[in-house]
């Protein structure tokens, strides 16, 4: 037998496999509105009501829920998603989600992460190695690692955790309802109190009490013409582009 045989005969046998493993999937209550594109492997466990979309791949011991979406175009690797979990366009690997969080889409779950009930990890957001405490929202364009994040937090937009100094990793510690500000920098090892808040632009250094707000960025200066006088060049370019 060619080479080309062989391989065409070996890619039959495996999704012959999967397709048997669908099947499985399908008189067990799970819903499949595709089998485009999906790779289901032997140990894996879905609850009853869940959806699988296409583009869907569940490796390893991942144990999933029920009535829970997955997908499209996920994958879950050694993972284990409570109940009526939403999980869209995302990837994850040797994590915990627990019942009801909304992930996605374009969330990576590192291992060694556990999301809480009811939290929502919205688009191009990475956890590694943190706890994500229950009904906090994390929703965009942010990354959290090495974090143990309270309950009813709330991230905005581009805050990361600086959690390697180029010799070791540190832990961050986030309080109960704290509100951290967009484009806030968390500088590991430090801790932000229950309660406290983040200004917006902050790079926090120093733990921030309970109840406080941190604030650590530089003093807005105006000056005035200097716009005008740096970007005269630039307008003179824009508008030779734009025919004026």
């Amino acid at each position: 037998m060619s080479e080309k045989s062989q391989g065409m005969k070996n890619y039959n046998e495996i999704r012959e496999r999967i397709t048997a493993c669908i099947e499985k999937h399908i008189d067990a209550g799970v819903l499949f509105f595709s089998k485009a594109g999906i790779i289901i492997e032997d140990g894996v466990e879905i609850g009853e009501g869940t959806t699988i979309y296409p583009g869907t791949i569940l490796t390893g011991k991942t144990k999933i829920g029920s009535s829970c979406v997955i997908g499209p175009n996920s994958l879950l690797d050694d993972a284990t998603v409570g109940d009526g979990v939403t999980f869209n366009t995302s990837q994850g690997r040797s994590c915990v989600i627990d019942d009801g969080a909304n992930i996605g889409p374009f969330t990576n779950l590192r291992p060694d992460t556990h999301i809480c009930h009811d939290v929502h990890i919205g688009d191009f957001v990475e956890i590694k190695n943190a706890t994500i405490g229950a009904g906090t929202s994390v929703s965009h364009l942010t990354y959290v690692g090495d974090s143990d994040v309270g309950e009813g937090c709330n991230f905005g937009c581009g805050v990361a955790v600086a959690n390697y100094n180029g010799a070791g990793k540190n832990r961050c510690t986030v309080g109960d309802y704290a509100f951290i500000g967009c484009n806030t920098n968390l500088v590991a090892p430090v801790n932000i109190g229950a309660g406290a808040y983040t200004a917006a632009g902050s790079t926090i250094t120093e733990d921030v009490p309970a109840d406080a707000m941190g604030i650590a960025r530089a003093r807005q200066i105006n000056k005035e013409g200097k716009g005008a006088e740096l970007l005269e060049a630039y307008k003179e370019k824009q508008k030779k582009k734009l025919g004026k």
